[in-house]
């Protein structure tokens, strides 16, 4: 609206009156007088805008109404024609004839200060079922009507760029995702770019600015709408299959055929100068209508059922899909009630949230596929790491056997002369061959682990009561932790079967608290903890010690690696190897200063028969 003294506001010119040209000789060249033929007040009302029978053109005039306007200008935001011509009293001012089939025209038509209360004819003609204005005319200042004239449609041209670029973004992603995804991203790019061009060359701002374009606008419509539907039908497809008897596959072939079809229709009826418009109109249109109802039902049906099945894919599709699909309905039951007098607009921003849940989905199976890789690549790295433990633990194997046949024999022949030599001596030297042999003992028992480490296979193996076994550990055990100034406290449960060798379960778990005792402080407790769970039987051994840190914890069952200054890392090798041997598992938790735990889980065996358990 203006404000300056010079300019006055806008007005709306809501009363016009219209003429059916009922000779077909009437071309638009002569303006018809006032008097001559029966003139139609119509008013605003669009319904009289419909043609009768036989009738392809009409003549509408609009009386100026009194302005003091600088530059005066006419704004006819929606008018229905083909070919139009524009007239103050008998000059005319404007003229446009469109050779293709779009018949919405946005006018404005400057005006002259003499045309001030002067009278407008527009002669109009059409192959279509509407013709004349839709809206109220406005008359104002030129400098005011123009900004409304340009953004007509703007926003559908915009709105339909920024479609195509996300659909180019996304097909050049595509080629970095794995053989599956780029088919999804790839169909998914094509259904974003045939709506970006259908909301481009549906949109009035086309043919009113770049009216020589407008038969290319068509055919780029037609070419947008044809490969719309069978994309979308595939990406349907590639995200929740092909259903039962392959429905969805076979009807996406029909629609890829019968688009291919149309648009050979279309190059025929294109190269003959629109001599089968009539037929071409029909399959690309009536047809194709149909073919859509058909691919709606379809799709929602299979959408409905996923979604019950509680596929999340299918619910975020539905919302998408029946957002886009109901307001289309909606919009073509209100073109159809409203004679063809209404131009579809809601659905480009129903297709934008259809859009946006095809990417959510397409999102969603990019997350998926990502947190499986990371889970693969970890699963991967553990594996690789146990089998670079195993080979690893194979070689020492075969190293510490050799090693301990041939040093133990050495070993014991030493010893038993050494024995003699004590019993023959005395004082001093009686000592030193004392503690000659308590050395050469615990060499043997390091040996005994060596052997244990490369071949820890039981020679009987029977079924073992887990709390009574740890009632003889703790028995051995008590005295060495009461030494440390700590306790032990034993929690057994009852039924607890085990497979295994009784002396080799009771060396892994001593060597086990042990360690927790030798971590104790001036006092601390030791928790033992047995328990059944399923099929597994759940061994816990806790201390609050002085705990280890993540770099110690993560190296505990490494060959040699200990982190006590006279250790010689062998002892939990051997625990390790047990555990491994009797088809369990056992992982430390620890923290500096807070102790550790140990928990092995080991398989639940059946009682034996007359052990009185169930």
């Amino acid at each position: 609206m203006a404000s300056a003294d010079s300019h006055y506001a806008s007005k709306e010119i809501k009363e016009w009156q219209i003429k059916w040209v009922h000779d077909p000789g009437d071309n638009g060249f002569n303006v018809p007088a006032p008097d001559q033929g029966e003139w139609i007040s119509t008013g605003a009302d669009p319904g009289m805008t419909e043609l009768p029978n036989g009738v392809s053109s009409a003549w509408t005039r609009i009386e100026l109404p009194a302005f003091k306007y600088v530059t005066p200008a006419v704004y006819i935001k929606t008018l229905y024609a083909l070919h139009v011509k524009v007239y103050i009293e008998d000059r005319m001012v404007f003229e446009d004839d469109r050779s293709y089939i779009k018949d919405n025209f946005s006018l404005l038509v400057p005006l002259s200060a003499d045309d001030d209360g002067k009278t407008m004819y527009i002669w109009t003609s059409t192959l279509q079922d509407r013709i004349g204005i839709k809206e109220p005319a406005v008359i104002g200042e030129y400098s005011d009507l123009v900004r409304g004239y340009i953004k007509n449609g703007l926003i559908d041209v915009i709105l339909g760029g920024a479609f195509v670029f996300v659909a180019v973004v996304l097909f050049v992603c595509g080629f970095f995702l794995d053989r599956e995804h780029f088919h999804i991203a790839a169909s998914l790019s094509v259904v974003i770019a045939a709506t970006g061009v259908l909301s481009i060359t549906y949109s009035p701002f086309i043919y009113t600015f770049y009216s020589s374009l407008g038969a290319l606008s068509v055919i780029f419509l037609d070419l947008g709408l044809l490969s719309l539907l069978p994309a979308l039908t595939y990406l349907f497809e590639n995200i929740f299959g092909s259903g039962r008897f392959s429905i969805i596959r076979r009807f996406r072939i029909f629609q890829t055929a019968y688009s291919l079809f149309c648009i050979l229709c279309m190059i025929v009826n294109t190269l003959s100068g629109n001599r089968f418009v009539e037929f071409y109109y029909f399959v690309s249109a009536t047809v194709i209508g149909f073919i859509m109802i058909i691919q709606f039902i379809l799709l929602i049906a299979y959408v409905i059922a996923y979604s019950i099945k509680g596929n999340k894919d299918a619910i975020i599709f539905a919302v998408g899909f029946g957002t886009a699909a109901l307001t289309g309905v909606s919009e073509l039951i209100w073109y159809y009630v409203k004679s063809g007098n209404y131009d579809l607009f809601y659905w480009k921003w129903a297709l934008v949230v259809f859009i946006l849940s095809l990417i959510i989905i397409l999102g969603r199976r990019l997350a998926l596929n990502h947190r499986q890789v990371v889970k693969y690549s970890r699963e991967l790295e553990l594996f690789n790491n146990e089998l670079q433990r195993s080979e690893k633990m194979e070689i020492i194997s075969e190293l510490a056997a050799s090693v301990a046949h041939e040093v133990r024999n050495p070993l014991q022949v030493t010893r038993g002369f050494l024995q003699l030599l004590s019993e023959k001596s005395s004082g001093s030297e009686e000592q030193y061959l004392s503690m000659a042999l308590s050395e050469l003992d615990r060499a043997a028992n390091i040996i005994t682990d060596f052997l244990t480490f490369a071949k820890p296979e039981f020679e009987q193996i029977s079924i073992l009561n887990v709390q009574d076994e740890f009632k003889h550990i703790e028995s051995i055990m008590l005295p060495l932790c009461h030494l440390n100034g700590g306790r032990m406290i034993m929690e057994a449960g009852e039924g607890l079967w085990v497979r295994g060798n009784s002396s080799k379960f009771k060396q892994a778990f001593i060597n086990i608290i042990k360690n927790s005792i030798e971590s104790l402080g001036d006092e601390g407790t030791i928790h033992m903890i047995a328990y059944g769970v399923g099929d597994k039987v759940y061994i816990h051994i806790k201390d609050d010690g002085e705990g280890m840190d993540q770099e110690v914890l993560n190296r505990l069952g490494e060959p040699y690696f200990s982190n006590k200054t006279k250790g010689t890392g062998l002892g939990l090798m051997v625990t390790f190897r047990i555990i491994e041997s009797m088809q369990g598992e056992i992982h430390f938790e620890s923290q500096k200063g807070a102790g550790t735990e140990s928990v092995t889980m080991l398989p639940l065996a059946d009682a034996p028969e007359g052990s009185g358990s169930l």
